[in-house]
């Protein structure tokens, strides 16, 4: 219990320092005009109020990852608490926080237009294709977990396929509508059950008083079968969106085109990475408790969600809390959609003003996310299949990300430092998972191992080659 106080008063603190540092090193202008005003279209450039936009981005990161991933990393033991905390504060929020206000002195471009400034145009025109695959797969994984839920919950009649149906609609309407009509006014809905079921799940670890482990007994890897699933680098693979994720960085420029002052990106992007981290780490302890009560062989976050919420919060606060875990994927869903369309947009220059030119980009995104919705129903295996590509290309993302905010911070003569360490241990955490994983290359794990770090060197060495071509060609002041 001691460690995990103790963690969530690092996070508070992070938010609060390193935040603080953050901003410095990035240096605000409150007197700049933001996009929300200079490109105002009443679509997706629109003003919203700064505890709206907190919500928005808080209810668009934390979809399933901070909830399911924090419940399975839990079995690696107390080292996913490390990783949350500190992973959150000093890779996860510097991710978010950079990314989203770089978006904002761009005029709110899209992620792959920032790549492509900072890393060329080649990165440019693969992240584009990268990205709108990686935001068809987050609304694709996104549906089926609530879907399930929400099937539980319902007669049997509204099964499964009923709600997967429902939930796409609403994905529909939520991607064409100016954000300020519907996602603008449902997400507090969202929140409302999102933040009661992580203060419920806290109130009653306090109040239940559970086994929690401590760091003082040891880091050691619980996870079983624990030849297949080394500490490094699944830990940092399974736990994304409760530490770093790059998703998070395709929509903070959603939030970027409705901000109205620079001085709101401390509490929007560092502060939204902070609460999820929050969250991630209730459900790991609430996790911890439950493998250390009824063993390791449970596999299905939803049966230890079930469990939990019931065995603390009462059947009407359990689906309450459920509702709150429901609500998590879908509003990450529907803005992955969203986020496309405007990948897409950006890349034909296509006016997003008209609701047809709206409907011609979507519609085939939809047509997409649908095929790979019923491989993943209809093959047994086809959603932890899915899943394990998102995973992997979700941080894989997050280490581009971090190198482009890196060039960014140089050539700004910035405090580079702040992405680059981060930015080279996520590069070794994803190199080293595609080649050690089953679904990777299955290599062994002292040539995974070998190869992840080469790999590395040889990214870190080609940032160096940039900087001395870059000083050499710009001219002195």
């Amino acid at each position: 219990m001691i460690t995990f106080i103790c963690s969530i008063l690092l996070l508070i603190a992070g938010y609060f320092v390193y935040g603080k540092i953050t901003e410095k090193i990035f240096v605000i202008d409150s007197q700049r005009i933001t996009p929300a005003y200079s490109k105002q279209d009443g679509v997706d450039y629109v003003p919203l109020k700064p505890f709206n936009i907190f919500m928005i981005q808080f209810l668009n990161i934390a979809g399933l990852g901070p909830i399911f991933g924090a419940i399975m990393g839990a079995k690696y033991g107390t080292s996913s608490f490390l990783w949350i905390v500190f992973g959150c504060i000093f890779a996860g929020a510097v991710h978010d926080y950079f990314s989203g206000m770089i978006s904002l002195r761009h005029n709110g471009e899209s992620l792959p237009e920032i790549h492509g400034k900072y890393l060329g145009n080649g990165v440019k025109q693969f992240m584009r294709v990268f990205m709108v695959v990686l935001m068809i797969l987050v609304g694709v994984v996104f549906v089926l977990g609530p879907a399930g839920l929400l099937a539980k919950l319902t007669p049997n009649y509204f099964n499964t396929i009923f709600w997967i149906v429902v939930i796409f609609a609403y994905y529909i309407v939520a991607t064409l509508l100016p954000i300020d009509k519907l996602i603008g006014k449902i997400y507090p809905i969202f929140g409302f059950c999102l933040l009661f079921m992580a203060l419920g799940i806290l109130l009653s670890i306090f109040i239940n008083q559970p086994y929690l482990p401590e760091v003082w007994e040891g880091l050691q890897n619980n996870y079983p079968q624990i030849e297949n699933r080394p500490l490094f680098p699944m830990l940092f693979i399974s736990i994304a969106c409760g530490a770093i994720s790059g998703f998070h960085a395709t929509q903070s420029p959603l939030m970027a085109r409705c901000m109205t002052n620079e001085k709101q990106g401390r509490p929007i992007f560092f502060g939204a990475m902070i609460a999820e981290g929050i969250v991630a780490l209730i459900w790991a302890a609430a996790a911890s408790y439950f493998f250390h009560r009824n063993g390791m062989g449970e596999n299905n976050p939803v049966v230890i969600i079930d469990s939990i919420t019931k065995e603390w919060l009462g059947t009407i606060g359990a689906i309450l809390a459920i509702f709150g875990v429901i609500a998590a994927p879908i509003t990450s869903g529907d803005t992955s959609f969203r986020s496309a369309r405007l990948i897409i947009a950006d890349f034909l220059h296509y006016d997003q003003k008209p609701i047809l030119k709206r409907f011609i980009i979507a519609i085939p995104l939809f047509i997409a996310g649908i095929g790979i919705l019923i491989y993943s129903i209809y093959d047994k295996n086809g959603f932890d299949t899915i899943w394990s590509y998102f995973a992997w290309a979700n941080q894989a993302l997050s280490a581009v990300t971090l190198w482009a905010i890196t060039v960014f911070l140089y050539h700004k003569m910035k405090f580079y430092f702040i992405t680059i360490i981060p930015a080279l241990f996520m590069t070794m955490v994803t190199t080293t998972y595609i080649l050690i994983a089953p679904e990777g290359l299955g290599l062994t794990h002292i040539f995974a191992y070998i190869g992840g770090f080469i790999i590395t060197c040889i990214i870190f060495l080609l940032f160096i080659y940039h900087t001395i071509i870059y000083t050499k060609n710009t001219p002195l002041n």
